[in-house]
């Protein structure tokens, strides 16, 4: 009997790094359990930054489109959970999607404002990258026990 993949949503303001981070961790980390898309409230373009920076771990979001949270929304999508990645005034800024069992906060730091060489720049965006991961990892572990799902 195949298992119910429960469908994730991450949002980020632009959709160009946290939320895309988080949508690639949690596909390969979570592929049997999970269905996960993202999206941004202001869609922008991917951070070259954090393309590099994933690619340097073996996963390739060279590729990802950038997509619109308000665009899945008037689509009728739903999810099981929804979690905004960005800050939280950002977050509250995001729609209520209609069936939605869960809906998380987690604050991540955001790559398109670190300033400083590019090693700094990107030495930031690895922080941020392995926070996202460990992140996925503790969702994956704990939405695992059914519980979390009622």
């Amino acid at each position: 009997m195949m298992a119910i993949k429960h469908k994730i949503l991450f949002v980020c303001i632009h959709n160009s790094a946290r939320s895309q981070m988080a949508e690639a961790f949690l596909k390969q980390l979570g592929a049997d359990s999970f269905d996960a898309e993202s999206a941004g409230i202001e869609p922008g373009k991917l951070n070259a930054n954090v393309v590099k920076v994933m690619q340097e771990i073996g996963i390739d979001i060279s590729k990802n489109e950038t997509k619109d949270v308000f665009s899945l929304f008037r689509q009728g999508k739903t999810y099981q959970a929804v979690i905004t990645v960005c800050d939280a005034a950002s977050a509250e800024r995001c729609p209520i999607f209609p069936g939605t069992t869960k809906r998380i906060n987690w604050s991540f730091a955001d790559p398109s404002q670190f300033t400083g060489t590019q090693e700094e720049i990107l030495q930031r965006t690895r922080q941020v990258r392995d926070e996202v991961k460990k992140k996925i990892q503790e969702f994956t572990h704990e939405a695992s026990e059914l519980a979390y799902w009622i």
